[in-house]
């Protein structure tokens, strides 16, 4: 198994409210490129928790940090109109989040949890994730 110092959350960079899913982002991803998904884990709008990439296999998720990390994204992070950044998690996204991330460090003590944003130049998530979670 990989050793994982570094768990990622992302947004999909989608519409508030619009729902997309594993096999959405899957295809997006390999348009670009990629061999599949590169979240190990996504959230969609209803706070349901499914499973990407597997955990055992590197992610392709944020540039140089991917060996050993684990990259969680929800769906969401514009605004409907697509003009704004915006944190648009609903409740049930923000509870399945906190429990993802919570079973995650379980699994992987030695891990700290990070935003995209702490190791890009991007808005993503679009909310401080390495501050909100810092007590998991």
């Amino acid at each position: 198994m990989r050793k994982i110092n570094k768990i990622v959350v992302h947004c999909t960079d989608t519409p508030a409210g619009r729902p997309h899913t594993v096999a959405d982002i899957d295809r997006w991803h390999k348009e670009r490129g990629f061999r599949c998904i590169g979240y190990h884990w996504m959230i969609y709008l209803d706070g349901s928790v499914h499973a990407g990439r597997p955990e055992s296999e590197i992610g392709a998720h944020v540039t140089g940090h991917n060996a050993d990390s684990i990259g969680v994204a929800y769906v969401g992070g514009k605004s409907a109109d697509m003009k704004r950044i915006e944190d648009t998690r609903t409740p049930a996204q923000k509870a399945a989040m906190f429990d993802l991330l919570k079973k995650l460090k379980q699994r992987y003590p030695g891990a700290k949890i990070y935003g995209h944003r702490d190791f890009a130049a991007r808005a993503c998530p679009c909310f401080d994730a390495k501050d909100e979670y810092k007590n998991i």
